[in-house]
């Protein structure tokens, strides 16, 4: 089977088993040869995606790995090291970002796009995979940030920020940690923060309910919610596009 098919084959399956909720070993006869199937499948997936993004190059990493290493001995003698040693931060920074400069001259927009691509690719977590595999149709979810309600109903100190129901729904392992997820997902442009959908009156009850938000409510005396949506972004959107592993390269470009 060709890598491709491979990356193709487990995004398929994982992007399938993130929407609909479903746990193999739970609901399957042989359940355990099929879930040791799939993470096999993940396993050469991702070494397929570390051998492409390493391909692309890190800049930072380049010029540090060609730095030379050297180990000091206890007689004063210098010699070649096995080992990398520590080296003083501001070089390898400056030719960085030399090698950046350098490389800008000869990126074309497709090029520089697949670039900003590979660069936040590299940053996710699985969990964050699935949210925005969750997000990838369009569809918003609600989302709430916790404050604490002052006199006169005004709004104190920050308690929680982006808790939403779309971690459960894309079946993250860290249910916890999904307003960390929502909101570096929002650091990196790829999904928006939108005024609340009254549409969604029953979610934003349930989400309420979840334990992550009553512990930051029982943080204070009286709190306040402020009810949002989170939805995929308009990069999220020409991200998700590029590096959906269920799309073919010429699907990935129109």
């Amino acid at each position: 089977m060709k890598p491709e098919d491979v990356v193709q084959r487990a995004g398929k399956v994982a992007g399938w088993a993130a929407r609909a909720g479903y746990s193999v070993g739970k609901r399957l006869p042989g359940a355990d040869a099929a879930e040791r199937g799939l993470r096999e499948l993940e396993r050469k997936a991702l070494g397929e995606l570390r051998r492409r993004l390493e391909a692309a190059g890190d800049p930072y990493l380049a010029t540090l790995n060609k730095a030379p290493t050297v180990a000091r001995h206890t007689s004063g003698e210098q010699r070649p090291a096995r080992t990398v040693a520590v080296i003083a931060p501001p070089e390898p920074l400056r030719a960085a970002m030399a090698e950046l400069l350098n490389r800008s001259t000869n990126l074309d927009s497709a090029r520089s796009r697949d670039y900003l691509y590979a660069v936040v690719l590299r940053q996710l977590t699985p969990d964050e995979a699935r949210i925005l595999s969750a997000l990838s149709d369009g569809s918003p979810f609600p989302a709430v940030d916790v404050v604490e309600r002052t006199g006169l109903g005004a709004s104190g100190r920050l308690l929680l920020r982006n808790a939403s129901t779309v971690g459960k729904a894309a079946g993250v392992s860290l249910l916890d940690h999904v307003p960390a997820y929502v909101s570096r997902l929002v650091g990196f442009g790829l999904v928006d923060i939108d005024e609340e959908a009254p549409a969604l009156s029953t979610q934003y009850e349930i989400l309420l309910t979840d334990e992550t938000v009553r512990a930051a409510e029982r943080m204070v005396k009286r709190a306040k919610f402020v009810r949002h949506t989170v939805r995929i972004s308009a990069l999220g959107v020409s991200f998700w596009r590029a590096c959906d592993p269920t799309r073919s390269g010429e699907e990935a470009l129109r």
